[in-house]
């Protein structure tokens, strides 16, 4: 615990005095290398902290090993992967300015359609870079800044993302933090000034479409005090017979009696490597939700962290995983509470099918500080089929006495009188148990916009029917 007190108190800021010295770094040669990172940085026109950030961050991959939570990992070689891949354009604000090979994939992904729905505010990023972004002029007016990081890094915000950035999520956090920060490009820097509501939803959509790549996109968003947003971002890659990767970091900073939603659609193919990291804060009085839907990829590890330092703030996590064939997905969801009556609430449904394995993972941690503190965790999972697997693995750390906790896990399959009612009324049985499977997403499903909750039902249709590569 006495790391989560560091993250908390400017975590190690001896770590952040770092200044690194060129001609030890230089003795590392095998797999990723300070070449390839200066290189980044070069393409990025880093200023200096960042470059030297970034070789720090490198240092730090190369000390540190494998995560030992988790799926095992060992079929994905670091050095196989791209870490940069830059597309055939730079970043346009208008559509029909996108080259057409990268507009057709968006549109089949729906991006025009989502904008059309007036979303506050659009960016689409294609591989390593930002190729679209676009903020509704009423929202800009509100003081309200949405950009890609690179240009916030290197623009009149560079202050304030080298006050955050990567404070929540340091590179010594684990290994592929640490390869994050060495070689991160692309994402979104939101800030919503004191007392701004947003009352239509921001959006950004990740599409990792080279073989063999890897996607290091930054999601920094603060909220300032008073201040309430919603942010949405989805996720996609084509399927390849090589291994892609996706460490991204989201890092959300939540002021006094502020409220952010972050919902998260991931329909990743099924060679990725979905290794994330999400962590966000909240100040006195503030609330973050977590709406998170998981569709893809072939392993998983995902657990977004809250962190509740303010007194009476508040955090919910409402998530649903879809683990099919070749499938292991370790998701779940991390509570800590530090402040007086802070609460937390874990929701998660997971479901396995035709082989695929779905790990509920989560901690709940309850400071001495947190006097009376309140955290409920429910968790239940699905499993449609005897060749499936599906596991719970709460952690609850309650260091005070005068805190109320709850759990509660399910495991169970579908009913077989379920399936027969329905069929009795004319529905086939794979349009049956789809239902059903719907009716079981239906908590996750309702938290989200309209055209989203769709999308997720779509989803679920086509990973019943195995059609999701």
């Amino acid at each position: 615990m006495e790391k989560e007190r560091s993250e908390i108190n400017d975590i190690d800021r001896s770590f952040y005095d770092f200044r690194y010295e060129e001609k030890d770094f230089f003795r590392v040669r095998e797999g990723l290398t300070g070449d390839i990172v200066l290189e980044i940085s070069k393409e990025k026109h880093d200023p200096e902290w960042m470059r030297e950030f970034r070789l720090k961050s490198l240092k730090i991959y190369h000390e540190l090993g494998i995560p030992d939570w988790g799926p095992d990992i060992s079929g994905l070689n670091i050095d196989d992967i791209v870490t940069y891949v830059r597309p055939n354009t730079n970043m346009k604000g208008s559509w029909e300015e996108v080259p057409d090979d990268i507009r057709n994939t968006f549109e089949k992904l729906g991006i025009p359609e989502a904008e059309r729905t007036s979303l506050a505010g659009v960016g689409a990023q294609y591989d390593s870079e930002l190729v679209y972004h676009n903020v509704k002029d009423e929202v800009r007016e509100q003081g309200v800044i949405y950009t890609d990081m690179e240009s916030a890094l290197t623009g009149e915000y560079e202050e304030m993302v080298k006050e955050h950035f990567m404070k929540l999520v340091p590179p010594t956090d684990h290994k592929f933090a640490a390869l994050h920060g060495a070689v991160w490009s692309g994402g979104s820097f939101v800030y919503v000034p004191p007392g701004v509501k947003v009352e239509i939803p921001l959006q950004s959509y990740f599409r990792l479409n080279a073989a063999g790549a890897g996607q290091f996109e930054h999601t920094l968003i603060i909220v300032s005090e008073g201040a309430d947003l919603h942010f949405i971002e989805g996720c996609s890659a084509p399927k390849y017979n090589v291994a892609n990767l996706h460490a991204g970091c989201v890092e959300l900073y939540v002021g006094k009696n502020a409220k952010l939603r972050y919902s998260t659609i991931e329909n990743w193919s099924k060679n990725m490597y979905n290794l994330n990291t999400k962590r966000a804060i909240c100040e006195e009085g503030g609330v973050i939700e977590w709406v998170s839907g998981s569709f893809g990829s072939h392993i998983s590890y995902l657990y977004p962290s809250s962190v509740l330092k303010g007194d009476n703030s508040h955090a919910e996590f409402t998530g649903i995983t879809f683990a099919g064939n070749g499938q292991n997905l370790d998701t779940g969801a991390k509570m800590i509470h530090i402040g007086k009556k802070t609460s937390s609430f874990i929701n998660t449904k997971s479901i396995s099918k035709a082989g695929g394995t779905s790990t509920y993972r989560s901690s709940v941690v309850v400071m001495p500080t947190a006097v009376d503190a309140k955290a409920s965790v429910s968790c239940a999972s699905l499993m449609l089929d005897d060749i499936s697997r599906s596991d719970t693995i709460p952690a609850m750390d309650i260091r005070t006495d005068k805190a109320d906790i709850g759990h509660e896990a399910k495991i169970g399959r579908i009913s077989d009188d379920a399936v027969f009612y329905l069929m009795s009324r004319g529905i086939s049985e794979e349009d049956a148990k789809a239902m059903i499977v719907s009716g079981f997403a239906d908590p996750v499903s309702k938290e989200l916009p309209l055209e989203y909750a769709v999308e997720m039902n779509n989803l679920i249709q086509l990973e019943m029917k195995g059609a999701i590569g």
